[in-house]
């Protein structure tokens, strides 16, 4: 992809990306102080943070095979993206008016509240998160070749660095002192009107550049044949009409999750559980990875605010305790928006650094930064030196933003190395390959054919089977016996998966959500078990150790197979 117009029209690509990750950046970390103010004790909190991870695990595999095999006219991917992004814009209204909403209902007062505050919320982070998936299927789909396979992904994962960015500053700034606050009501809402603004310009920026073609399965809108002068009492122009729309709504993306949801909800999930071993040793790898990274982002503040400045969460405000958590928790917050900055540096450099070094030299020295930078947090009382580390994280993050994506990618691309069948042991009998586990049917088929040969058929002749292929039955001698001319058993392959991009770019994006259900379960035994918060990133570093031993086993590329 030469030329800084390419370039252009793929930032211009990524901008729902970016928009997305501002969002749901901001989003979540202004929510846990509204589900506080509002009465919600902070146990059930956590709860309600977790609600939309372990909904997208649940839905992901569906929507991923449902825009696989979507045939809307407006493309297999966007019509998703259409409708995730207006479940992302509905929940930008909601969550900063849910006591204007509760107020409509003289029922439900503060508990009616604090629904409409679950309710936003879930749908933030499932319709935020889910889709993330469609965005990452059609870069792949736009951009086929290896090398604008991975400028396209580098690029991904530099937007959505960039609006880490921009969603962990927004929330830091004052808007109440702003006009737009006296017009809008106080904080909360111009922070979300702001986001609000700048989620609709990206979506609609995406929408025009993407320009997807229009599927293939999807036959053109004609007129039917029985339409005719005549022959219908409506005019020929209405009938044309009618079918038009009748097709969009068939195909419209909606209907096309409905029916996939009911249709094919078991293949799904078995191909969801029996991927092929190229896919499981990279999401085992991509699930491990995650998990240190984010068991890095999820406690970093806490870790900096009570392990480094020795304060207490718990204290008075106003206290010498609580200030010191209180600065400890911006110092963090200081951490983690400078491992954003790295990670947009990183993701820059991703391909260049991918086309000298490789994938694998690049995956393993990233994840071998990343436990070297959490041992140091852990054995470090330095604040500086800790930040520094913290920032050294960016490139990891970038890394599996983009590595694992690329690799499915030429995974798919070249599905009869990298995702074959399995091998079954075939029989090659009369000069006919055939399935021992279809023995039945040759037998069905040999019967046939000899009924046919008794009632008249002839030498060299081809006769039919039930599938449709040309069967030709077996040589006869002078006194019509059949030569059977039996070959021993061999085994041959057959082809490959075949699978759509989507649904395994669902499950790499389940790895990234399963990575933030499990430290939100365990890691607060742990700390209270060990009673210090040192416990969090020494597990972030145990986690890393293990994802560079799986690194290992990941099929790069073709000599890997062979080891």
């Amino acid at each position: 992809m030469p030329g800084w117009r390419s370039q252009c029209r793929l930032v211009l690509l990524n901008s729902l990306t970016c928009g997305l990750e501002i969002c749901v950046a901001a989003g979540i970390t202004y929510v846990p102080p509204l589900l506080l103010e509002a009465g919600v004790e902070e146990q059930y909190m956590t709860m309600v943070l977790g609600i939309g991870p372990v909904l997208g695990l649940i839905f992901i595999p569906v929507i991923g095979s449902a825009s696989d095999h979507c045939n809307s006219s407006y493309g297999r991917r966007r019509p998703f993206i259409w409708l995730l992004s207006l479940g992302v814009l509905l929940a930008l209204l909601i969550i900063p008016h849910a006591d204007l909403l509760a107020a409509y209902f003289t029922w439900g007062g503060r508990t009616l509240e604090v629904a409409f505050l679950i309710l936003g919320v879930g749908l933030l982070d499932f319709c935020g998160q889910v889709c993330f998936t469609p965005l990452e299927a059609l870069l792949s789909d736009l951009y086929r070749d290896e090398e604008d396979c991975n400028q396209a992904f580098a690029m991904f994962s530099f937007m959505v660095s960039l609006g880490g960015c921009v969603g962990y500053l927004l929330p830091a700034l004052d808007w109440s002192r702003g006009l737009l606050s006296v017009y809008l009501g106080g904080q909360a809402e111009c922070l979300f009107f702001m986001l609000i603004l700048i989620f609709v310009t990206s979506v609609l920026i995406t929408m025009k550049v993407s320009e997807e073609p229009p599927c293939a399965g999807v036959p053109a809108l004609e007129p039917a044949p029985l339409l005719e002068a005549g022959h219908c009492s409506i005019p020929r122009s209405c009938c044309y009409l009618l079918k038009c729309k009748l097709r969009l709504l068939k195909s419209g993306p909606l209907l096309c999750l409905l029916r996939t949801f009911w249709s094919m909800t078991p293949a799904i999930y078995h191909s969801y559980c029996h991927v092929p071993q190229v896919m499981r040793q990279l999401c085992v790898a991509q699930l491990c990875s995650w998990m240190a990274v984010m068991s890095f982002m999820l406690f970093y503040t806490d870790f900096v605010g009570e392990g480094l400045y020795e304060g207490v969460p718990s204290a008075a405000p106003g206290t010498a305790s609580r200030q010191r958590y209180d600065d400890g928790i911006r110092m963090g917050s200081l951490g983690l928006f400078l491992q954003c900055a790295t990670s947009t540096v990183f993701s820059l450099l991703m391909s260049r650094l991918v086309r000298h070094f490789g994938s694998r030299r690049v995956y393993l020295s990233s994840m071998v930064s990343f436990t070297i930078s959490a041992l140091v947090i852990c054995m470090s009382k330095s604040v500086v030196l800790v930040t520094v580390m913290s920032a050294l994280t960016g490139f990891a993050y970038a890394t599996l933003q983009t590595l694992p994506y690329t690799l499915t990618c030429h995974y798919h691309k070249e599905m009869e190395v990298y995702m074959p069948k399995k091998k079954t042991k075939n029989l090659l009998k009369y000069g006919i390959v055939i399935k021992q586990d279809s023995i039945t049917h040759l037998t069905a088929v040999s019967e046939e054919a000899g009924l046919a040969h008794k009632l008249g058929g002839t030498n060299g002749h081809a006769f039919f089977s039930q599938d449709g292929s040309d069967y030709y039955p077996p040589p006869h001698g002078q006194n019509g016996s059949s030569h059977k001319a039996t070959v021993p058993e061999q085994d041959e392959p057959e082809g490959y998966e075949k699978r759509g991009v989507g649904l395994d770019f669902a499950i790499l994006d389940s790895t990234f959500l399963l990575s933030q259900v499990f430290p939100t379960l365990f890691m607060g035994m742990i700390v209270q078990f060990t009673k210090s918060v040192t416990a969090y990133m020494a597990s972030s570093a145990i986690f890393g150790i293990i994802a560079i031993y799986l690194a290992n086993h990941i099929i790069f590329d073709q000599k890997d197979l062979k080891s």
